[in-house]
């Protein structure tokens, strides 16, 4: 994304979405019927997507990029039970820095494919694009299969034509018809409105993000792996108070 003198940094997209997270962790443990909390938590993965795919294009390291992604998945994951079923133990669910994983990972094999003039390179790539799409469905991931999807079509759309209708073509598609959810009835519930389709809203500050890290940025990229693991733990242990 080329870089724009108004707009919101990198960092302030991040801390909105992790306030979100958070409104949406709060609704669903310690201060339940809030439902205005779970309505904007569902703009807090859109936003984090789009950040995994614009990390992609800016990193130096993808390994080291994988492998902190992987570790965190790993610390995550008994928080992650814990707020979720408050079980240290839950497999049939994972924590989205899992689904975070796999989106880099494909987008790293779209990358791969799209660069190769190799027949042996593209088909070792597309079996592992094929893998990547199995394990988003097998490992039960936060948003599955279509959050991958919601990462990899970020990814692919980037400057091109159309860019911003495709974009939100893309979000109507995964979060109004891919995810089968909790529903608002309207006019006496003639009408079901998908409340995962608020998600769709978080364009407008992902339309807003001008192209810059903003001040602190990689302070508070570091700050929000942690943010992650430790607030869930909190909240998890706080069912048991």
């Amino acid at each position: 994304m080329k870089q724009q003198s108004y707009g919101i940094s990198a960092t302030t997209l991040r801390l909105f979405a992790l306030g979100c997270m958070l409104l949406d962790h709060l609704w669903a443990t310690v201060v339940p019927g809030n439902d205005w909390m779970n309505y904007l938590g569902r703009l807090a993965f859109p936003i984090f997507a789009f950040q995994l795919a614009e990390g992609y294009l800016h990193t130096r390291n993808y390994e080291a990029y994988r492998k902190r992604l992987l570790i965190f998945a790993l610390i995550s994951e008994i928080p992650f039970n814990l707020m979720l079923t408050g079980s240290p133990i839950f497999p049939f669910h994972q924590n989205v820095m899992l689904t975070l994983l796999l989106g880099l990972m494909a987008i790293h094999q779209l990358d791969v494919l799209d660069g190769s003039d190799s027949g042996k390179v593209k088909a070792k790539a597309l079996g592992k694009l094929g893998l990547i799409g199995l394990a988003g469905v097998i490992t039960f991931p936060d948003y599955g299969l279509f959050g991958i999807l919601n990462m990899v079509g970020f990814y692919v759309l980037r400057n091109k034509a159309f860019e911003k209708p495709l974009q939100l073509l893309l979000m109507v598609v995964i979060h109004w018809y891919g995810y089968q959810g909790m529903f608002i009835p309207l006019l006496d519930g003639r009408i079901e409105f998908p409340i995962q389709a608020f998600a769709i809203l978080a364009l407008i500050p992902i339309w807003l993000y001008n192209g810059q890290r903003g001040k602190g940025g990689k302070t508070i990229q570091q700050v929000s792996y942690w943010f992650y693991p430790v607030h869930m733990l909190l909240l998890g242990l706080s069912l048991y108070l």
